[in-house]
């Protein structure tokens, strides 16, 4: 099935002018985060992404999407676990404890956290790879060139800000569904 999968999303992205530049690390655990996220698009993209280089990530995602009738089930049966950001929840510390029990876990995040503009990101998924000891690779949509890019994993610093600006050079080129809510 992994084949006819793999075969019918590669077909499909090509058929769209997409194409996937770079490749997934050949890591058992890291944090994946996806920018720029401007259009509900992305999911399709991200899929379309994870099917065809083999990745089986877990990803976050505002809680209300969990209670639709079937699109909760499927978002479970597709690694997304909910998200209630109206409560602190020690999300990090819960996503932490999955990466230090269990021998193979990606998360992929989407640091803007919104598919409106965002200057500021949400740093939990910074502080999840921190204290994990894993490291973040970056994955772009740049709808402009129709490419979806991996960039070499990048290990956290500590010194937040910087690394931040590091991962944002390398997303503010990328045209998202909707340019205007780009990474700035």
């Amino acid at each position: 099935m992994k084949k006819v999968n793999k075969a019918f999303f590669g077909f499909w992205f090509r058929l769209l002018g997409w194409k996937i530049i770079g490749r997934r690390p050949d890591l058992n655990k890291y944090v994946i985060a996806v920018a720029p996220h401007t259009s509900n698009w992305d999911f399709a993209v991200g899929y379309s992404v994870k099917q065809i280089c083999n990745i089986h990530p877990n990803f976050l995602a505002k809680d209300s999407l969990f209670k639709i009738p079937f699109v909760g089930r499927f978002l479970r049966n597709i690694g997304g676990e909910p998200v209630d950001r109206s409560k602190n929840t020690n999300m990090v510390d819960l996503v932490v404890e999955k990466f230090e029990s269990l021998e193979s876990f990606i998360m992929t995040i989407a640091p803007e956290g919104t598919r409106s503009y965002s200057p500021k990101w949400r740093t939990g998924f910074y502080y999840i790879a921190e204290k994990s000891g894993v490291p973040i690779v970056l994955l772009g949509f740049d709808y402009g060139r129709k490419v979806a890019e991996f960039r070499k994993p990048i290990y956290p610093t500590g010194d937040i800000e910087a690394d931040i600006e590091l991962m944002k050079d390398f997303f503010r080129p990328m045209k998202g569904r909707n340019p205007e809510c780009g990474v700035d």
